[in-house]
């Protein structure tokens, strides 16, 4: 028997991008090198060198992480209480406390790959270099999410402003005397005359 009614249809999925697609895949080939090139350095060596490289790691990135975390309270705290007396906080000299405590991490990370690129990250010139870019594809991704999604906070934005060539942003109210009892508007009292701001 049929109802009439069509058939639900379930929403289609969102494509999902390049890099969501081939992140599973790198990972297994980013584990499996790193088993190899510990095996390699086992065979040249001994199995001792890789265990003690890799208890290294595991000090030296702890050391690091436990650095850069003190050193982001301090700079918080810091601002605060330069915020608490009225000064402006002036902006972090060292920066990069981010991809430091993620080149802890990945010195951390049991394997000869992560532990170059843990120590890469802890340079500072390409902490800075990394950063930069970093925080200009944030904000490219930000404007393109606000370019993208129509009704979200950079339409809002738009919106709550009048539109003029200048930019500027009027305020303002608008007074409605509707009805029997409002009384002449103006020199000639009729409804279709413009009503001054009081």
């Amino acid at each position: 028997m049929t109802t009439g009614t069509p058939p639900p249809t379930q929403p289609a999925r969102p494509r999902r991008s390049r890099v969501l697609r081939f992140l599973p895949l790198s990972i297994a080939a980013w584990l499996v090198l790193e088993i190899w090139l510990l095996t390699v350095v086992a065979g040249a060596s001994s199995g001792l060198m890789v265990f003690l490289l890799l208890v290294g790691g595991l000090v030296l990135g702890s050391f690091v992480i436990k650095r850069a975390g003190r050193r982001a309270f301090k700079n918080l705290s810091e601002a605060l209480q330069q915020q608490q007396s009225g000064v402006a906080p002036a902006p972090e000299a060292g920066g990069g406390s981010a991809l430091t405590m993620l080149g802890g991490l990945l010195l951390i990370l049991p394997g000869l790959i992560s532990d170059l690129l843990g120590l890469l990250l802890l340079v500072p010139p390409l902490q800075k270099v990394l950063s930069r870019g970093a925080e200009r594809a944030f904000e490219r991704k930000v404007r393109e999410a606000a370019a993208a999604a129509p009704g979200g906070f950079g339409d809002a934005f738009q919106q709550s402003r009048i539109h003029r060539p200048d930019g500027k942003v009027v305020q303002g109210e608008v007074i409605r005397e509707d009805g029997p009892s409002a009384g002449p508007r103006g020199p000639g009292g009729g409804p279709d005359d413009p009503q001054l701001p009081r």
